[in-house]
C-alpha cells in the first residue's frame, strides 16, 4: 500500500506542481480582480460537479463495487458492469450540460450571487461558464476510466492522465491568448481541452490493460441500481469538502471585488499537500480495504487504515506548521508578480493561514471516508455531512463580516475538523477504526515534532528578515523550507518515530541495487 500510496501522492505532486506554474501564470496575467473572479467562479462549477459526480460519489460507490465484482465473479463481469456504468453516467451528464448551457444565466445568479450587482463581471462569468462546463462530462468519464484503472491496481497511469489538465492549460495560456479576447477565454478554452486529452489517455490506457471500455446501452440492472443507491446519498457525504468551496465562493462574490481571487490562490497552495496526500490516500486505501473486507480480513483492513492515518499525519502536521509560518512569503515569491501585487499576496497568506489550520482534518477524511464506503454505507457520511453543510454556511455568515475574505476559509477549516471528529466516533461505535495506544502516542510525537519545527522557524525568520528581490528571496524561501525539513528528520529522529540510521542504510542498498 505504501508503495501505491507514493506512486499516486508521486504523480499527484508533479501534476500540482504543473499546476501551480498555471495558477502563477493566471495571477500574473489576470491579477486579484472582476476578470479572475468571473473567471475562477466559471471554473468552480465543473470542478464541484467532477468531485461530486466523479472522484467523489460515483467513485465511492462505484470502485468498491467493480473490485468486489472482479474479486469475485472475474473480468468479463466486472468489464461489463463498468461499460454500463458508464453509458449510464454519459447519458445523464450529457442531460445535465445541456441544461447548464441554457440555463446558465440562472445558475450564475445562484453560485455567484455578487455578481449581479456589476453587469461586466456577471456577462463574463456566464461566456466563460458555457464554455467550460462541457468539462463536467469528459472528467467525470475519466474518472469512472481511472476508477476501473485503479480497481485494477494500475495507479501509476490513473494518477499521470491528470498531468494533461495543467499542461494543457499552461499551453491555452501562453498560446491561444493572443486569438481570443482575453486570457480568460483562452484559459477557459483550456480547461474543456484538457478534458478530452485526460479521458483520451485513460481509454487508450484502459486498452492496453485489456480492459477496453466502449460504453453500452444504458439500462438500469439490479447492479446499476445498487450503484446508484449506493452513490445518491454520497453526493453530499463524500462532497462536502467541495459543496462547502462552493458556499465560501457564493458568500466571496459578495464580499469587495478580488475576494474570490485572494481565496482561490490561498486554496491552491493548501491543495498541494491536501490534493496529494488526501487523494493518494483515498485513492490507494478504498481498493485495499473492500478486498481485505471481502475476504473477511478484517485486522488486516484495521492495519491498513491505521497505515494511512499515520503517513499523512506523518507529512501533513508539519506542511501545516510551515504554511503558518511561511504563509506571506511563500505568496509573495509564488504569485507576487505583475497584476498581482505584493499587497495581494500578504491578503491572500492571510486566507491561506485559515485553510492550513483544518489541513490535517481535510486530508483525514479522505481517510475516514473509505471505511465507510469500503462497507457499502454511504448513508452515514451524508447524514453528517448535511450537519456539516449547515455548520459551515452559519460560520461563513458569522465570519464574512468581520473577517473579509479571511472567513469563508477559516469556517471551512472549522467544518472541517467538526467532520472528521463526527467520522472518527462514528467509527469507532461500530469498531471499524482501532486506534492502538503505541498509534496514538505515534501521533502526539509526531504534532510535537511538526510544532518544535514551526517554533524554530519563528525564531529563524525573526533573526534573518525577508528580503528584497525575487532572486534573494527564493533563496530565503528554499533555506527555510530546506531547514525545515532537517530539523523535523531530527526531531523524528529524536523521538523515536524514524531511525535515520536505518533510513540512509536503505537508501544506499536501492542505489547499490540500481548500479548493479
Amino acid at each position: 500500500m505504501l508503495k501505491n500510496f507514493l506512486t499516486v501522492g508521486g504523480w499527484t505532486m508533479l501534476s500540482r506542481i504543473l499546476g501551480l506554474v498555471r495558477d502563477q501564470l493566471l495571477a500574473a496575467f489576470m491579477g486579484a480582480g472582476a476578470l479572475q473572479d468571473a473567471y475562477q467562479v466559471a471554473f468552480r462549477l465543473p470542478n464541484m460537479f467532477r468531485r461530486l459526480f466523479g472522484e467523489g460519489a460515483f467513485n465511492a460507490a462505484f470502485v468498491p463495487l467493480f473490485s468486489s465484482v472482479l474479486t469475485k465473479e472475474g473480468e468479463d463481469e466486472a468489464r461489463t458492469f463498468a461499460r454500463r456504468a458508464l453509458g449510464v453516467m454519459l447519458v445523464w451528464l450529457l442531460f445535465l450540460c445541456v441544461l447548464g448551457e441554457i440555463f446558465m444565466p440562472q445558475v450564475l445568479r445562484l453560485i455567484a450571487p455578487g455578481f449581479s450587482q456589476a453587469g461586466e463581471r456577471y456577462a463574463l462569468a456566464v461566456s466563460l461558464s458555457r464554455i467550460t462546463f462541457p468539462y463536467l462530462v469528459l472528467i467525470c468519464a475519466a474518472a469512472l476510466v481511472a476508477g476501473v484503472l485503479n480497481g485494477l491496481h494500475r495507479f501509476g497511469i490513473a494518477a499521470a492522465a491528470y498531468l494533461a489538465f495543467n499542461v494543457v492549460g499552461i499551453a491555452a495560456i501562453l498560446l491561444a491568448s493572443s486569438f481570443l479576447p482575453n486570457v480568460a477565454y483562452a484559459a477557459a478554452w483550456g480547461v474543456t481541452a484538457s478534458g478530452v486529452v485526460q479521458l483520451g489517455l485513460l481509454l487508450w490506457a484502459a486498452h492496453r490493460a485489456h480492459f477496453g471500455l466502449m460504453p453500452l446501452r444504458p439500462a438500469l440492472t439490479p447492479r446499476i441500481r445498487l450503484l446508484v443507491r449506493r452513490m445518491v446519498p454520497g453526493l453530499v457525504g463524500s462532497g462536502v469538502g467541495q459543496i462547502n468551496l462552493t458556499v465560501d465562493t457564493i458568500i466571496g462574490t459578495l464580499l469587495p471585488s478580488g475576494s474570490v481571487s485572494l481565496m482561490y490562490f490561498a486554496d491552491r497552495i493548501n491543495q498541494l499537500p491536501l490534493g496529494v496526500l488526501g487523494a493518494a490516500a483515498g485513492t490507494t486505501l478504498l481498493p485495499v480495504l473492500t478486498r481485505h473486507l471481502a475476504a473477511g480480513e478484517h485486522d488486516a483492513a484495521h492495519s491498513a487504515q491505521n497505515r494511512a492515518m499515520s503517513y499523512v499525519l506523518l507529512l501533513t502536521l508539519p506542511a501545516v506548521a510551515g504554511l503558518l509560518v511561511l504563509a506571506g512569503p511563500i505568496m509573495i515569491v509564488l504569485f507576487g508578480h505583475g497584476s498581482f501585487t505584493e499587497r495581494d499576496a500578504l491578503l491572500s497568506a492571510q486566507a491561506l493561514r485559515a485553510y492550513a489550520i483544518g489541513l490535517p482534518a481535510f486530508v483525514l477524511v479522505k481517510v475516514f471516508s473509505p471505511a465507510f464506503f469500503a462497507r457499502g454505507d454511504t448513508r452515514t457520511p451524508v447524514y453528517v455531512g448535511i450537519g456539516i453543510l449547515v455548520l459551515n454556511f452559519l460560520l461563513n455568515l458569522l465570519f464574512m463580516k468581520p473577517l473579509a475574505h479571511m472567513g469563508p476559509p477559516l469556517a471551512s477549516s472549522l467544518a472541517a475538523c467538526v467532520n472528521v471528529a463526527c467520522l472518527a466516533l462514528l467509527l469507532m461505535r461500530r469498531e471499524a477504526l482501532r486506534v492502538s495506544g503505541m498509534e496514538q502516542i505515534r501521533m502526539v510525537k509526531t504534532a510535537c515534532a511538526a510544532g518544535l519545527m514551526g517554533l524554530v522557524l519563528v525564531g529563524v525568520q525573526a533573526v534573518l528578515v525577508f528580503p528584497a528581490g525575487l532572486i534573494l528571496r527564493v533563496l530565503w524561501l528554499s533555506g527555510m523550507v530546506g531547514l525545515g525539513a532537517v530539523l523535523y528528520g531530527v526531531f523524528l529522529h529524536l523521538s523515536g518515530i524514524m531511525n535515520g540510521a536505518d533510513i540512509l542504510a536503505r537508501v544506499q542498498r536501492r542505489l547499490q541495487k540500481r548500479r548493479s
